[in-house]
């Protein structure tokens, strides 16, 4: 029998972690198979999408100071590389900008890491908080067509990045929708659009 007192922070967690696509790498393969069905990337592509993080990560963590000293977060959605956290220094920002743009496969990077002292657990914390509102405020977006499971959401500091295969008037109404979530400071677009 389950604790009552651990219910609500299981919910939560369960939540998080689905709202921010990280169940499939979690519960298998049949979960994957049903992001990529709503996906307007081809399967191959969010399959090289996650090697693209992988690799990246694994080159970031190689270099011993940017592995020990900087916080970076590698988001990468059909080969366009978002790099958000921070680092103590510009030189270890450029360098890790240039170790994500040496990956044969990724088209494009926005270095969005900020220059600063790596983000406390309350404020990563607050951060996965914020992405999980932002989901679920686009689950009520009232727009023909539109599939909230398109769009990647990544929130660094209380700014969130906003990814994606899109129309503008998605993007439009995906952006509103985030406007409106308390705790959110700023909102940057990184969609590429498809009209």
């Amino acid at each position: 029998m389950i604790n009552n007192r651990w219910l609500a922070p299981v919910a939560l967690l369960a939540t998080t972690l689905l709202l921010n696509a990280c169940a499939p790498l979690i519960v298998g393969g049949a979960a994957t198979t049903a992001s990529v069905a709503h996906d307007r990337r081809t399967a191959g592509t969010v399959v090289e999408d996650q090697s693209i993080e992988l690799r990246i990560r694994s080159a970031l963590n190689k270099d011993p100071e940017l592995g020990k000293q900087a916080h970076i977060n590698i988001t990468s959605y059909n080969g366009v590389v978002l790099l958000s956290g921070e680092a103590p220094t510009s030189a270890m920002r450029e360098r890790a900008g240039a170790i994500a743009r040496r990956d044969k496969k990724v088209r494009r990077v926005h270095n969005e890491i900020q220059v600063a002292a790596p983000s406390s657990m309350m404020t990563r914390s607050s951060d996965s908080w914020i992405t999980t509102k932002v989901k679920t405020a686009m689950l009520s977006v009232k727009l023909k067509g539109f599939d909230p499971t398109r769009i990647k959401v990544v929130t660094e500091n209380g700014t969130v990045f906003l990814l994606g295969l899109v129309t503008h008037s998605e993007a439009d109404a995906a952006t509103e929708k985030a406007r409106q979530v308390k705790g959110v400071q700023r909102i940057v677009k990184l969609f590429e659009y498809l009209d």
